[in-house]
């Protein structure tokens, strides 16, 4: 008698069509995912073409070094990401943080610079109150795991619970965050590369703090990581 398991059947997470053994999306799935090409050199603000920053980072260079994405965030990749934070939807997290372990391999593969430990951005206590969990911080415990890289949680600190960013500009976003975080420890931080990890980077707002906090208290060098990539309003 043939095993059932052996010919247990794999369906796609996105169009519930068959796909590889072991795989959650098809192929063609995976290809259509919103892959960021062209990009700033900096803070990957999706652009036309690669290796060129953007004029608000050489207007302004931000706090951190070097942002590390994948995707646009558009569809699916957006609605994956939704259900996820907004829906406890921790499995479709964990494929997206597989997905963005191996581009980061790729990368580093590719001469990016591995960072000593990954730092995920701290949740205010009110949303954590609500949504019950820290979405960066799952994710970089996914990622601090696949990459063999050490994952600090105590490091980062939120101080205060600020207003919702996502109806916010972006100089309102900066004032927002004025005061919102503080280092729990600096004995860790000084002479080291870190790496911030979060979801979706819109403005730039909260990375550019918390950046800013590590650099001050003597990081060598901040990156960020995470899944999505905004465009400019309008864009």
């Amino acid at each position: 008698m043939v095993n059932n398991w052996l010919n247990n059947e794999h369906f796609c997470l996105l169009c519930d069509e068959p796909s590889e053994a072991g795989q959650a999306l098809c192929s063609p799935c995976e290809a259509d995912l919103p892959w960021l090409g062209g990009r700033c050199a900096i803070c990957a603000l999706p652009l036309p073409t690669r290796g060129l920053a953007c004029g608000a980072c050489l207007k302004r260079p931000p706090a951190f070094d070097h942002v590390e994405v994948p995707w646009r965030f558009a569809f699916p990749v957006d609605a994956l990401i939704t259900r996820f934070k907004h829906q406890a939807r921790w499995p479709l997290g964990r494929l997206l943080a597989q997905r963005l372990g191996l581009h980061l391999s790729h990368a580093f593969d590719e001469g990016l610079a591995r960072p000593d430990a990954l730092l995920p951005v701290p949740l205010s206590h009110k949303r954590l109150r609500e949504r019950g969990f820290n979405q960066a911080q799952m994710l970089a415990g996914w990622l601090g795991r696949s990459l063999d890289i050490e994952v600090d949680e105590h490091s980062l600190v939120r101080t205060q619970d600020t207003a919702s960013q996502q109806q916010l500009d972006a100089a309102a976003r900066r004032r927002n965050l004025r005061q919102a975080f503080a280092l729990g420890s600096a004995g860790t931080i000084r002479g080291r590369h870190l790496a911030l990890v979060d979801d979706v980077l819109t403005t730039g707002a909260t990375a550019e703090a918390l950046a800013r906090l590590l650099k001050r208290a003597g990081a060598a060098r901040v990156d960020v990581y995470c899944l999505a990539r905004t465009p400019k309003p309008g864009d």
